[in-house]
């Protein structure tokens, strides 16, 4: 689903540039998220985490902090301070718009203003941080060797990510005064810590410090093989499969895909956003991913569309042979199916119309266990070319494709 503009005033004022990334049908619960320092909403992380909870019915607002991005104000008057009150009006547009977010996700300094934030939003059950700092002030460390000048000069220009940013004394002096241990250790809401073992920017012993001084439920995610802004795409969605596991568990909000009333026997696809080729799979209250193998491209989260179609074969058979048994009074205690799709040559097909050229065959595997004699095994076989699917599919079929209005 494409993101909405959800634009919102900060209390100077100042309009914030902010997508509400939806999924389709109602939302499971809402979810806020803080990106980096320096960063912005699309920033790869921050896109790619929304899309993969937007795919597991869960909404998420991304924005622009003050003098970031799209939204007005400059970044030389900001401070931390400035970036919690960002977040607090963020969560109050939400409230009065949509839903209060019940869920909070802070990647880096933005995980640490989330945690400070959290006390003011009192639909927040669950918060999330990624790659996050114990300590507000870590964040200095990107420009130890220019503290003392900004320090000295009351501002500086610094260059972060090869970047220009205005550094001030206001803004070293507000960092420091955060007591973030304090702060954690009477979050009263469930934690969820992710931090990779081997990220160069902020070090696995915040983790390690944030998960001390937490109280319980609090849980902690080791993201090895990350780097600090979650390059690889696999990282991210990885993150975002885990958080929406994770929260089912501390939020109020509906088995996954309840809240979809798809049309009767109707079936909905939709991309993702993550990866190449990876597809949100809905059929009612069900839902499930499509994807391709690494090797073609995807990020091998799922299944095919052919091993989609030969799933769908499977099952049948199997269903139509339990049906015809249990009606027979047959003694079949388990049925097994396997199969596989090829193209093979139609000159080597015996029994296809085609004989130029290449045609598809499938190859199904029946296995039937229990106390069946010769007879019963030949009849339930001549059964599995009975099912719907497998009628269809050696049938004519006539799709049509309109686009929808």
């Amino acid at each position: 689903m494409p993101a909405e503009r959800f634009d919102f005033l900060n209390d100077r004022g100042e309009r914030l540039s902010a997508l509400l990334d939806l999924p389709v049908g109602k939302p499971r619960t809402y979810a806020l998220f803080a990106h980096c320092f320096t960063c912005g909403k699309d920033i790869h992380a921050a896109k790619r985490i929304a899309a993969g909870l937007t795919a597991l019915g869960i909404a998420v607002l991304r924005f622009d902090f003050t003098g970031l991005g799209s939204s007005e104000g400059e970044f030389a008057n900001t401070t931390f301070s400035s970036n919690v009150s960002d977040l607090i009006a963020a969560a109050r547009h939400m409230r009065e718009q949509r839903n209060g977010p019940a869920l909070l996700i802070g990647h880096s300094l933005g995980g640490a203003a989330i945690l400070a934030a959290a006390q003011e939003i009192p639909e927040a059950r669950a918060v999330v941080t990624i790659a996050a700092p114990a300590d507000p002030a870590h964040v200095t460390h990107l420009f130890s060797n220019q503290v003392d000048k900004i320090r000295e000069a009351g501002e500086l220009e610094v260059s972060l990510g090869g970047r220009p940013f205005r550094i001030t004394r206001a803004f070293l002096d507000d960092i420091e005064s955060h007591k973030q241990a304090e702060r954690i250790a009477k979050l009263r809401k469930a934690l969820l810590i992710f931090h990779s073992p081997t990220d160069e920017i902020v070090g696995i012993d915040n983790a390690t410090a944030m998960f001390v001084a937490a109280k319980h439920p609090k849980s902690f995610v080791s993201l090895a093989g990350a780097d600090h802004l979650l390059s690889r795409k696999e990282d991210a969605a990885y993150v975002a499969n885990v958080i929406a596991a994770w929260a089912e568990r501390y939020l109020d909000m509906p088995a996954l895909m309840e809240h979809v009333e798809a049309a009767s026997g109707g079936v909905t696809v939709t991309e993702t956003g993550q990866g190449k080729f990876q597809q949100t799979i809905r059929a009612g209250r069900h839902s499930l991913i499509a994807d391709e193998p690494l090797a073609q491209g995807g990020l091998d989260s799922g299944p095919t569309p052919y091993d989609l179609v030969l799933a769908g074969l499977g099952a049948c058979t199997s269903m139509t042979l339990r049906l015809y048994a249990d009606h027979k009074g047959l003694p079949l205690d388990r049925v097994s199916v396997e199969l596989k799709h090829s193209r093979i040559h139609a000159a080597d097909c015996e029994a296809c119309e085609t004989k130029e050229g290449k045609v598809d065959r499938i190859d199904r595997v029946v296995s039937l266990t229990g106390q069946l004699d010769a007879d019963q095994r030949k009849r339930l076989l001549e059964i599995a070319d009975k099912c719907p699917v497998h009628r269809t599919l050696t049938s004519e079929i006539d799709i049509r494709t309109i686009e929808s209005g």
